[in-house]
């Protein structure tokens, strides 16, 4: 996209890539853009089955560039979009709005507004010795990247109560525990894209009807979510990718879907 995150596709897999490796990809205003960017173009790509996002050099993200955002945290002004997110929310709140499943590789540190960006994910993976922090307390700033919405699915509330207050770093392994990460991986980035590979040999109209149940599964009333499962499936039973998952299944070959 540009000289703050990359996009590369192949196969059905979008390698999307934050690269500020001198900054250890910390955010500035010009990072923020790339990746509300990066985001919006990849919501319109019906080429895109599903999203691998990590980071260049010797972490995922360092969190705020605070030399560049000493003026006003992580900007809480600017136009809200059809989600409701203004542009520091869309860049964690876009990833799990997304059509197709995004899964984020972790490495270094997931430091502050990396560690929402992170969130964002549907999925995320994480090399053991990766260091965390809900770091915005640290320096007297609210976290507003979206994290709160996206964490409550994730984590027990007075577990979140004591990493935002006191703003301590804590390992991989307490991540998973309390279930910011999904799994652990010498190799995330590599870890994520077999996974990104088994993701794109599904239906991707059976997933992202999917994906669309799943991120209402928290909120929605249970009528609600009767409805849309019924809607969902109507979308796709009987279809021609349906058909082909029976015929490759029963024939034990690869499915060919249609996009």
């Amino acid at each position: 996209m540009n000289d703050r995150v990359t996009l590369n596709v192949a196969d059905g897999i979008a390698d999307v890539r934050l690269a500020r490796a001198d900054k250890m990809n910390a955010i500035d205003p010009a990072m923020f853009a790339a990746i509300g960017a990066t985001i919006d173009a990849l919501a319109e790509r019906r080429d895109v089955r599903c999203v691998v996002l990590s980071g260049e050099g010797r972490g995922f993200c360092a969190g705020l560039d605070m030399a560049s955002m000493a003026q006003g945290g992580s900007g809480v002004s600017g136009e809200r979009n059809a989600q409701g997110a203004i542009l520091p929310q869309h860049v964690t709140w876009g990833w799990r709005q997304l059509p197709m499943p995004v899964i984020a590789a972790v490495h270094g540190v997931a430091f502050g507004g990396g560690f929402q960006i992170m969130s964002g994910a549907d999925i995320r993976i994480a090399a053991p010795d990766t260091r965390f922090a809900i770091r915005e307390t640290h320096w007297g700033l609210v976290p507003d990247m979206a994290g709160f919405p996206i964490w409550r699915g994730l984590v027990r509330d007075d577990v979140l109560r004591e990493l935002v207050y006191t703003a301590r770093e804590f390992g991989a392994e307490e991540a998973l525990a309390h279930g910011f990460v999904t799994r652990l991986a010498a190799d995330p980035l590599a870890e994520a894209l077999a996974l990104a590979r088994t993701i794109v040999g599904r239906s991707p109209h059976a997933i992202r009807g999917a994906k669309r149940l799943l991120n209402m599964a928290h909120d929605a009333d249970p009528r609600e979510m009767l409805a849309a499962e019924t809607e969902e499936q109507r979308k796709v039973i009987g279809q021609r990718n349906m058909m082909e998952a029976v015929a490759a299944n029963m024939a034990k070959r690869e499915a060919v879907f249609e996009d």
